[in-house]
């Protein structure tokens, strides 16, 4: 595929594309950042406030990455 076919493509046809491996890699990383960060959060034991807002953090950190990750195309 070319750069300009990659251009042209729209956000859901990039989804369905082929993924690089270093993204689908980096993808995968992002989602376990984010479920990790959600179990701290969802925690029903009483954690300090740095811990909450540090796994807020990682949580948007995660979900922004795997976002960026799946819209990568292998070109």
């Amino acid at each position: 595929m070319t750069q300009k076919q990659i251009d042209q493509l729209s956000l859901k046809q990039r989804a369905k594309q082929e993924t690089p491996p270093f993204f689908e890699k980096l993808r995968n990383m992002g989602l376990a950042l984010t479920a990790a960060s959600a179990v701290i959060i969802a925690s029903p034991v009483v954690l300090p406030a740095g811990v909450i807002t540090a796994a807020g953090y990682l949580a948007v950190a995660g979900s922004v990455a795997a976002a960026i990750s799946q819209i990568t195309v292998k070109g």
